[in-house]
């Protein structure tokens, strides 16, 4: 960026900055669930589902399976739409650009902030719909903001991941709310503070993002936003040409050893090997953590063994640790950009090199998926504080990963419906979730030993996909080495 004027420089290091900060307050906040449950349970909420039984001694006492299945249920839900939608919202940001999305966005976000304001115990059902809206109006928030990367060339990945840990770090805010309702500051304050908040997702929509897209690569003097002068924003079909346009002279320097050729079809990336084995990859790692963030609460009761002031002080370690959800995510990206300005193999494409990059990223991730599997596998209740700093590395891996590794492995111009596409598969399987809820609660008595086991070793599947990645690089080399010998 040392070619531009100082007021560009200026507001794009804010467009960056702002951006962090939305992602990191408000962008993922449906991940701290299990902080919003404590409070919850505390207001009665799904109260009249808790039932007197005969226990050990013929004493009384008080079942709250019922309460803690429907707060699963409601957290299930979330997550699936979160997921699924993220589909059509990532149609939608390609078709209409960024104002659009946006838009909607703020006006999801409100309405679930407002629907949690004004709801109660009596109205309990209202948490369906309303963390349902925050999680979909926060998934836009994110999505919109990912191309902030475009920004900054070489570091693009590690901010693609910056951005993403931040939304992991965003599930914090529940914690936030927590502490103030313990401090005497209502929920339904927090909340409308929340609404309140929109005012500036909007005033950053209409001042520091496009009206349609960042492209990439990124045209000099590019300018985007409202400004006083004429804008030299481009628009998505001015994108496309400069995409096609003749390259300069520094553009042909710097891509030399690139072959030419033809952009993978939609079609063709879907039914593609690699594009398979990620969806399987990001499928199995996020149902360990839907499964494990949507049955904290009750987990730590039986360790805890019902003791009030445990479970509050291991959800707010829990929610702590999530904080660093935005310190853990740049390593990724510092990984997938470790190569970046160091000289290529003769004949090696940009492309091919950023993809070889990822295999290290991709493995790492899932043997950290994996220790965390096995570590919440183990009823051992200050082992746990070790799950909750593997759980949020491994997150924060997982979800920048994901968006890092289906921006190099295929085509730009298919990022936004790929991205939507896999994260809607991958909600399909995330569904299972409920019903190993049920098992637990159900034939297993409460103890979800054998449950956390059996995902333990399903997390093994996720090796597949470096593994896979790795045979790719090489046979790809392979086939250059010999198209140079002949």
């Amino acid at each position: 960026m040392s070619g531009l004027g100082k007021g560009l420089i200026v507001k794009r290091c804010l467009t960056f900055a702002t951006g962090l900060v939305e992602c990191l307050c408000f962008a993922g906040a449906v991940f701290g669930w299990a902080s919003l449950v404590f409070v919850l349970k505390t207001e009665g909420y799904f109260s009249s589902l808790c039932v007197n039984t005969t226990g050990v001694n013929a004493t009384q006492v008080l079942d709250c399976s019922g309460q803690d299945e429907q707060f699963s249920l409601v957290f299930t839900i979330a997550s699936f739409m979160n997921n699924f939608l993220t589909l059509p919202n990532g149609f939608l940001f390609d078709r209409f650009g960024t104002t659009v999305a946006r838009l909607l966005g703020t006006c999801l976000y409100t309405l679930g902030s407002l629907m949690l304001a004004f709801s109660t115990a009596a109205f309990s059902n209202l948490l369906f719909p309303a963390i349902s809206l925050l999680a979909v109006g926060g998934i836009l928030f994110l999505i919109t903001n990912m191309q902030v990367g475009n920004l900054f060339g070489a570091r693009r990945s590690t901010i693609i991941t910056l951005y993403n840990g931040a939304f992991d770090s965003s599930s914090a805010l529940f914690l936030v709310i927590k502490l103030l309702q313990e401090a005497g500051v209502s929920l339904r304050a927090s909340f409308l503070f929340l609404c309140a908040c929109s005012v500036l997702h909007l005033l950053r929509t209409f001042f520091l993002l496009p009206r349609k897209h960042i492209p990439y690569p990124l045209p000099d003097e590019y300018t985007y936003g409202m400004t006083c002068g004429k804008s030299k924003t481009l628009s998505l079909e001015q994108t496309k040409d400069y995409g096609n346009a003749p390259k300069t002279i520094e553009e042909t320097l710097l891509n030399t050893d690139d072959p030419v050729k033809q952009e993978k079809s939609f079609r063709e990336c879907l039914m593609s090997r690699l594009f398979v084995l990620h969806l399987l990859w990001l499928s199995v790692m996020q149902l360990r953590h839907y499964l494990f963030i949507g049955t904290l609460n009750p987990m730590l009761q039986r360790l805890t063994e019902g003791e009030p002031s445990l479970v509050s002080q291991y959800i707010n370690a829990f929610a702590i640790t999530q904080l660093c959800g935005v310190l853990c995510a740049p390593w990724n990206g510092l990984i997938f950009d470790r190569h970046k300005g160091k000289p290529r193999a003769a004949g090696e494409s940009e492309q091919e090199a950023d993809l070889r990059a990822s295999i290290l990223s991709l493995f790492l991730t899932a043997l950290q998926c994996v220790l965390f599997s096995v570590c919440a596998a183990t009823p051992y209740l200050p082992l746990q504080y070790l799950t909750f700093i593997l759980q949020v590395l491994n997150r924060s891996f997982l979800y920048g990963g994901n968006a890092a590794f289906l921006s190099v492995a295929f085509p730009s111009c298919h990022f936004g419906k790929l991205y939507g596409l896999v994260m809607a598969l991958s909600a399909v399987f995330s569904v299972l979730q409920y019903p190993f809820f049920a098992l637990v609660n159900g034939p297993l008595g409460g103890d979800p030993l054998y449950v956390n086991v059996g995902l333990a070793l399903l997390s093994l599947l996720a090796f597949i996909h470096p593994l896979s990645v790795l045979l790719h690089c090489r046979s790809v080399a392979s086939q250059r080495a010999i198209s140079a010998s002949s």
